[in-house]
């Protein structure tokens, strides 16, 4: 080989890392911003990749995310979304009420794709759900909403309560009002004695169901929220420790031993997020991308929970279920 042909293949070479480290930098950037933590979030981002991937879009390849999870501290959410805003990441997914409304106060270029639980007009989000028109569009996947529908189906399993503890997280006020008001008027228009009860730590969680050694409700009602949703093997043990039949937001609750859940799909509310991130790292302006209002709803029992508290699941509710776990 002569020695100039050598020199050059040398050359390409030494170049080709370059490359490969220019063409990563080149690649869209999304933030993605979760008040909560990794654990358990497994299944949504998976689906949250898909929805990418159906936009043409495969993580890693032409694509690169920047996470940033809080740890259930809200005080964390504006630094984390101040760092993807001073990253200039091309969009902002914010998976959580809280990180959706800290990241439309970070930033009113940057686009942002979020999944709420509550109406977003009413957050403050975008000015209507046809037309946004500003910076930011997403899913609403309703999980405040179905406060009422959560008492009515933890009723229908177990119906002998009349007596109906609420547990609630104040540090989450958005999700904190609209569970609040749901179940009070729910419970009211069902005729059950409601107690509101409070936690915002593991530690507060421990002391409510301490009460419960004196003054136990027949039944149990969590918020929907990323806290709880986090706290979920805690709660489960807790409740089957002092055998009080309790219903949560998400599946995540009965897969880890708890009675049941009813809530939307945040699964295929992440593929949806998914869907939108892709089309607006194509080019559509979220103003113009109306909120997509989710209509998968998921109904999940753990019927060997069930059986431990002696309760028989009717059959029309077995009926309606999404999933039955034996």
């Amino acid at each position: 080989m002569k020695r100039r042909h050598f020199i050059t293949l040398l050359g390409g070479a030494a170049a080709w890392p370059l490359a490969a480290r220019a063409q990563q930098q080149a690649l869209p950037v999304i933030g993605y911003l979760n008040a909560s933590g990794a654990d358990g979030y497994s299944d949504e981002l998976r689906s949250l990749r898909q929805g990418f991937k159906e936009s043409g879009y495969v993580e890693g390849e032409n694509v690169a995310i920047e996470y940033r999870w809080a740890e259930n501290q809200a005080d964390r959410l504006p630094v984390l979304a101040a760092d993807l805003v001073r990253r200039h990441v091309s969009v902002i997914a914010a998976a959580s009420a809280p990180a959706s409304v800290v990241a439309a106060k970070a930033t009113s270029t940057i686009p942002i794709v979020f999944l709420v639980p509550e109406d977003p007009v009413r957050l403050g989000l975008v000015t209507s759900l046809a037309r946004p028109g500003g910076n930011a569009t997403g899913i609403n996947f309703f999980a405040a909403e179905l406060a009422a529908k959560r008492l009515e189906l933890l009723r229908t399993l177990a119906p002998a309560a009349t007596r109906v503890a609420a547990l609630l997280n104040p540090a989450e006020p958005t999700i904190y009002t609209a569970n609040l008001r749901d179940v009070e008027a729910a419970a009211s228009a069902m005729g059950l004695q409601l107690r509101l009860l409070n936690a915002s730590t593991i530690a507060d969680i421990d002391a409510v169901f301490a009460t419960f050694a004196s003054d136990r409700p027949d039944a149990l009602f969590i918020s929907s929220g990323p806290f709880f949703a986090n706290r979920r093997v805690q709660l489960a043990h807790l409740a089957t420790r002092h055998a009080i039949p309790a219903i949560g937001a998400g599946r995540v609750y009965p897969e880890v031993g708890g009675l049941m859940s009813y809530g939307t799909s945040l699964t295929e509310a992440h593929r949806q997020a998914g869907v939108y991130v892709g089309r607006i790292l194509k080019g559509a302006k979220p103003a113009d991308l109306p909120v997509v209002q989710a209509t998968k709803f998921e109904l999940v029992i753990n019927n060997t929970t069930a059986r431990m508290f002696g309760l028989t699941v009717p059959s029309p509710l077995l009926a309606i279920a999404d999933e039955v776990i034996e």
